[in-house]
């Protein structure tokens, strides 16, 4: 189905939900006292005929700031009363969780419910979360997560009857080829078929299964190394090490091992 266009007013709203409340709240701080500073200004005396066109341009430009001098803060403060709400929401998600984590807490979820308690979980373990909702033009992407200068795409399934198969790891892969990421996680409340496990392996994508995500949310540990086939072992901390892609450099384009543990130990290898 396609998205339903929307307004401008929409869009800097769903803008400012996205950031900390606090930003939306700076932001409509800022853009009241900059347009009222417009909307206030003197107004300028018309001279000469020459002097119509920026003499009506600037009283348009008035009339705007006169109006936006509320219409934008308001927008950003509810903008930002929607932050605070969502981040509620996924503390509240992540709570319960933690205090029942049985498979039927993970089952007994909606789908967005699953992805707000997966962004929360990796929020958590020190990621910037950017949730974009999946099923688009982005290949099923719901989550992008940040770290030390990388970018990693994330797809959550939240299936309860069948296994997460090869071609929802595949997808993956090529989206995170087509734009460079780092590394990619898929999880599930379910299970992975076999073909999945053996496609993701070597590939820098991690699965995550309904136990191991029972167990990072009960913060028994960190998110697990991507899956590898035959990966050694890092020389500075011997951790296992995953294939990456340089990115920059003489050797833009070509595969190396990467710790990891990466960016907390950067030992590499050639492959």
């Amino acid at each position: 189905m396609a998205r339903k266009k929307q307004s401008t007013a929409e869009d800097l709203f769903d803008l400012v939900a996205m950031l900390p409340w606090w930003a939306g709240v700076a932001l409509a701080v800022v853009a009241y006292v900059w347009l009222h500073q417009i909307a206030v200004a003197p107004t300028p005396t018309l001279g000469t005929t020459a002097q119509m066109g920026s003499f009506v341009a600037g009283q348009f430009g008035k009339t705007l700031a006169m109006f936006g001098q509320y219409l934008l803060p308001f927008i950003c403060l509810f903008g930002a009363a929607a932050s605070a709400y969502g981040r509620a929401r996924r503390g509240r998600l992540l709570a319960d969780v933690t205090q029942n984590l049985a498979a039927g807490a993970l089952d007994g979820m909606t789908w967005n419910e699953f992805e707000l308690l997966v962004g929360e979980a990796f929020r958590h373990r020190g990621y910037a979360v950017t949730e974009t909702g999946g099923g688009g033009a982005d290949g099923g992407v719901d989550l992008e997560l940040g770290k030390g200068g990388e970018r990693f795409l994330v797809q959550c399934k939240q299936w309860k009857a069948f296994k997460v198969g090869v071609s929802t790891v595949r997808e993956l892969y090529g989206v995170m080829a087509a734009r460079g990421a780092a590394g990619g996680f898929v999880v599930t409340s379910g299970q992975f078929t076999a073909d999945a496990e053996e496609f993701a392996a070597g590939r820098n994508i991690t699965l995550i299964d309904g136990p191991v995500l029972r167990t990072l949310i009960g913060g028994v540990q960190s998110i697990p190394a991507a899956k590898q086939s035959g990966g050694p072992a890092c020389p500075q901390c011997g951790s296992g090490m995953v294939r990456r892609t340089a990115k920059r450099g003489t050797n833009a384009g070509g595969s190396f091992w990467g710790c990891s543990k990466y960016p907390a130990c950067r030992g590499v290898r050639d492959i």
